[in-house]
């Protein structure tokens, strides 16, 4: 690790009994799509006649951000970082460990954590994980495991998201256009954190869940040495009632356990932010765990789904608000299928 000088510190590294989230932010594109057109742009270049507000009425998304040409997940991901060290008071080199967690990346090789870290100027180790749209959760559990471990001292967990560019814009029938429904949801946008020891509260629980027998039913099978070339592949594929309908199989287990092992419920939690695909997978989740509507954070119909960066985004938006030793339930769910749950308690 190093200090803001560069240099590696003297003292030893220790292990702290509690690793935290002590700063957040995100970062949207300036330019807007709305759902309707959208609709339009596919109808017009695929010549399908589409019902009227089939987009809008389906998902309940209204808009979404997209990126414009020039910037990449990496360009989102160095404004979120920046604007998530600026909040914590924070220089790169503090940083020791810099984790790009995204369904997005740059290139397939290398890392895109590696582009982020050139631009940032820091010189912590620097990997990417990637989980779809689990992955900035599972980020923030792998700097949480390394703090603990004493391998780590504080870590900028980002990812950036451009999902919007796996979305195809003129398919050559119905059929393609079914196929490829899912990902007319997505929006693009990015998210930071830093992830560091704390006193008392911080990060209390982690569980996860995962059913990998799932794992052809959504996904972008193009960059991979199964389809390394080629725009048939290059698109997002899965049908999503298909999609909805393997979450609702898998159900709410890994919530329910959660909440009986650290003996709380829905009033013990400030805030619970969960992955938002569509308005009606979201009214599903809160129906089929009973979470109270006032303790979502709806972003969806604005922002569309932007994978791994919808949990970032509304931490973001309520994190200044939340008064110490509130706690914050994640629920991230993820294209494989995973499940993740993550107790946070500000400090």
């Amino acid at each position: 690790m190093f200090t803001q000088s560069g240099r590696s510190p003297s003292h030893p590294r220790s292990r702290p009994h509690a690793a935290g989230i002590t700063a957040v932010a995100s970062l949207l594109p300036e330019d807007v799509l709305t759902s309707d057109d959208l609709q339009r742009e596919v109808a017009g270049r695929s010549g399908l006649a589409l019902p009227a507000r089939l987009l809008t009425q389906a998902t309940g998304i209204v808009s979404r951000r997209v990126a414009a040409d020039g910037v990449y997940a990496s360009t989102l991901a160095v404004g979120a970082a920046r604007r998530a060290l600026a909040a914590a008071d924070l220089d790169p080199l503090d940083i020791d460990l810099l984790v790009f967690a995204s369904a997005s990346r740059d290139v397939v090789e290398p890392a895109t954590a590696h582009i982020v870290q050139a631009e940032l100027g820091s010189r912590a180790h620097a990997l990417d994980v990637t989980n779809a749209c689990n992955s900035f959760v599972n980020g923030i559990d792998l700097a949480r495991s390394m703090i603990l471990s004493g391998r780590a001292h504080r870590a900028l967990v980002v990812t950036g998201e451009t999902p919007s560019r796996a979305v195809r814009r003129a398919p050559a029938d119905a059929a393609e256009f079914r196929a490829g429904f899912a990902g007319y949801t997505f929006g693009d946008a990015a998210a930071a954190v830093i992830v560091e020891a704390v006193e008392r509260g911080g990060i209390l629980d982690v569980d996860t869940e995962t059913h990998s027998g799932h794992w052809e039913v959504g996904g972008i099978p193009g960059g991979g040495s199964r389809h390394p070339r080629g725009d048939a592949y290059t698109y997002f594929q899965g049908d999503g009632h298909e999609l909805r309908g393997v979450f609702e199989k898998v159900g709410t287990a890994v919530v329910d356990r959660t909440l009986h092992r650290m003996r709380m419920d829905w009033d013990d939690f400030a805030k619970v932010l969960v992955h938002q695909v569509t308005v009606p997978y979201l009214e599903r989740f809160a129906e089929l765990t009973g979470v109270p509507a006032d303790k979502l954070v709806v972003t969806v119909p604005e922002l569309g789904n932007v994978a791994s960066a919808s949990i970032g985004v509304q931490l973001d938006r309520v994190f200044d608000g939340l008064a110490a030793g509130e706690r914050v339930l994640f629920v991230g769910l993820g294209g494989g299928i995973s499940i993740m749950t993550m107790v946070w308690e500000k400090s």
